[in-house]
């Protein structure tokens, strides 16, 4: 039998068995100036998730806000401490990735018919309250939501004489 025909394993690829050697080895290669040797496509794609990943990032993060500024709405009596540290919480997030990355200011607004209608199902699920007493239409504009001072008001009550 002869060796001439056994081929050496294949070498293991780190972006796909070791993601963080992967990158530090690319970090490596960036620093050295040698350019000819990095993973261009993996590296491509890694660096173009990270802008996805702060959309991802707000749009979560507005869900959480929806959420809770419904149940601050829609249950005065159970309002906690919590519920207006975690408003504040999401809105300064949102406003440090904003302000790292300017060119988002837009995404809130583009996404906020679709975190509105997650905000109800988080509220239903964490009030009880079935999901169609919470309006389709959001009673606040992205703007309130997001501003820092702004507390919505308990709905009127309907005058039942």
């Amino acid at each position: 039998m002869s060796n001439a025909g056994l081929k050496p394993p294949p070498v293991a690829d780190p972006y796909e068995t070791d993601f963080y050697l992967w990158t530090q080895a690319q970090a490596e290669l960036l620093r050295a100036r040698r350019f000819d040797e990095l993973d261009l496509e993996n590296l491509i794609d890694e660096v173009a998730s990270v802008g996805g990943s702060e959309e991802r990032e707000i749009g979560n993060r507005l869900v959480v806000l929806l959420g809770h500024l419904l149940k601050w709405k829609y249950q005065p009596g159970a309002r906690k401490n919590g519920w207006t540290a975690t408003i504040f919480e999401q809105r300064t997030q949102i406003a440090l990735i904003l302000r790292a990355s300017p060119s988002l200011k837009p995404h809130p607004a583009s996404v906020f018919a679709a975190s509105y209608l997650s905000g109800r199902l988080l509220a239903s699920k964490e009030t009880g309250i079935d999901v169609t007493l919470f309006p389709e239409v959001p009673p606040f504009t992205v703007v309130q939501a997001l501003d820092l001072d702004y507390l919505p008001k308990e709905p009127d009550l309907l005058d039942q004489s």
